[in-house]
C-alpha cells in the first residue's frame, strides 16, 4: 500500500485529490493537512511515500515546508502558480497539478510517480528546486527552520551571519543558532548584497553588525561583529567588502 498525505488550506482541492485517488486501490491517504505544520508533522509520522502539496498557504509555505523534511518523499505540486514557477518544475521534471485540474491530468501524474516510485528520482529533482527556485517574496525576508520539534520563522533581519557546516549552514542570530540543509550559494543569492554580503567560502556576514575590520597577519583580514564574533575575511572577499563600504 502506498501511504499519500494531501497538505492544502483548501478543503475543496483536498477532497479533489483524495476523491480522485479513490480510483487507485494500492493508494491510502493517511492524513489530510490544513497547512505546512499540520504536514510536516504527518510527513513525520507517517512517512508516506507521496504527498500532494500547495504552494501559497497560510503561515509557511510549501517550498518553506519542504525544506524541513529531513526524508524528502516524492512530491505533486498542486497549485495556482504563475507562468514563471510552472517553467521552474518543468526544468527540474517535477510534476504539478495546475488548479483546477481534471481526473484526466491527475491520472497522468499518478502514472509518472507509479513508472518512477523506488529509484528516488522525484526526491532528487525535488531537492534540486529547492536549491535552485527563487521562492516566494516572503521567503526573501524570512528563513523557516526546526528548532527540535518547533518550527520558528527567523526574520532575515535578526541573522548575524551565516556559516558553513558540511552539507548544512548554521543560521546565528543574536540570541542563538539553527541549521539547516542548503547551500551557502543559494543564501548568497536569496539574500542578495544590500545587506548581506559573502566575504568567505564559509561565511556570509550582515553588514548592518559589522563594526570594523581588523588585519590579523601578512594580506589577511578579519571582520568583528557586534556581537564580538570575528569572521575571517578571504582576499576575494574582503576586496568585496571594500568595494561594498566605499574604502
Amino acid at each position: 500500500m502506498i501511504k499519500a498525505v494531501v497538505i492544502d488550506d483548501e478543503p475543496l482541492a483536498r477532497s479533489i485529490v483524495c476523491e480522485y485517488l479513490q480510483a487507485y486501490s494500492n493508494f491510502q491517504v493517511v492524513e489530510e493537512c490544513n497547512n505546512g505544520y499540520e504536514g510536516l508533522k504527518a510527513i513525520q509520522q507517517h512517512k508516506p511515500e507521496l504527498i500532494f502539496l500547495d504552494i501559497q498557504m497560510p503561515k509557511i509555505s510549501g517550498f518553506e515546508m519542504l525544506e524541513l523534511v529531513d526524508e524528502m518523499p516524492a512530491v505533486i505540486f498542486t497549485t495556482a502558480f504563475d507562468e514563471y514557477a510552472m517553467k521552474a518544475f518543468e526544468t527540474h521534471a517535477i510534476d504539478y497539478l495546475l488548479k483546477p485540474f481534471n481526473k484526466e491530468r491527475f491520472d497522468k501524474a499518478i502514472q509518472k510517480f507509479l513508472q518512477q516510485n523506488g529509484n528516488g528520482a522525484f526526491a532528487k529533482r525535488t531537492e534540486e528546486l529547492l536549491a535552485n527556485t527563487i521562492h516566494q517574496a516572503e521567503e526573501s525576508s524570512r528563513i523557516v527552520v526546526k528548532n527540535g520539534s518547533d518550527i520558528r520563522i527567523v526574520p532575515v533581519a535578526d541573522i548575524c551571519y551565516i556559516e558553513a557546516f558540511d552539507d548544512y549552514v548554521k543560521i546565528f542570530t543574536k540570541d542563538s543558532w539553527y541549521l539547516k540543509k542548503k547551500t551557502m550559494s543559494s543564501y548568497e543569492t536569496s539574500l542578495g548584497e544590500k545587506q548581506f554580503l559573502r566575504v568567505h567560502r564559509s561565511f556570509i556576514i550582515n553588514l548592518q553588525e559589522l563594526t570594523r575590520v581588523e588585519p590579523l597577519e601578512k594580506n589577511s583580514h578579519i571582520a568583528l561583529l557586534k556581537s564580538g564574533q570575528r569572521i575571517p575575511l578571504s582576499r576575494s572577499g574582503y576586496t568585496r567588502l571594500k568595494e561594498k563600504l566605499g574604502i
